[in-house]
């Protein structure tokens, strides 16, 4: 190699020339490149909402998922649907609840609770998802409550899917809804 293109070759990457070259950049680039930096470090913090699921319908109040929702069926209280459940067994029923926790994956289940009851709410068919950002949200739903007897992978995968520390899911017997419809207050 010719000893004075190692000469520059050196002198380019040398820190002194690295800094002098960086000091030339003007102040108002550098605070854009700043202010780039801290947005995407600080989008990078958000929780992703996925939604694989489009609403049926769609108001200034709500988006509703998989099928329509009754406007004449008169709600019930999770609570109460628990504690009757022999008296909805097999019906299709209208189920006004709190949204505890979603899958956070997909958005394919979600935990309901109404005081202490808690009841996992998954979608017929797996046909349609709710939008993962929807917990702490009052929602109507449409489906038929069933007992059914959950293994420990199945509860360690669940609780996976909620993406949450203190998510828990137990194994053995539990109640789970099948819903045909979910309607979603818009926040």
């Amino acid at each position: 190699m010719d000893p004075a293109a190692y000469d520059k070759e050196q002198d380019a990457v040398c820190p002194t020339n690295v800094a002098r070259s960086i000091s030339a950049i003007p102040r108002w680039v550098s605070t854009v490149l700043l202010l780039l930096v801290g947005q995407i470090a600080w989008a990078g913090d958000e929780p992703k909402v996925i939604r694989l699921s489009e609403p049926v319908a769609v108001t200034d109040m709500h988006e509703t998922f998989g099928g329509e929702i009754p406007e004449t069926a008169e709600p019930v209280q999770l609570a109460e649907l628990v504690a009757s459940h022999e008296d909805y067994a097999g019906k299709s029923v209208v189920v006004e609840t709190r949204v505890s926790q979603v899958c956070h994956t997909k958005g394919c289940f979600f935990i309901a609770k109404d005081g202490a009851t808690t009841v996992r709410v998954s979608f017929k068919d797996y046909s349609f998802f709710v939008p993962t950002d929807i917990s702490g949200r009052d929602v109507t739903l449409v489906g038929e409550l069933r007992q059914v007897e959950l293994t420990e992978e199945q509860a360690a995968h669940f609780e996976e899917d909620m993406g949450s520390d203190n998510a828990s899911m137990a194994s053995g017997p539990q109640f789970e809804i099948v819903a045909t419809a979910v309607r979603v207050p818009k926040t």
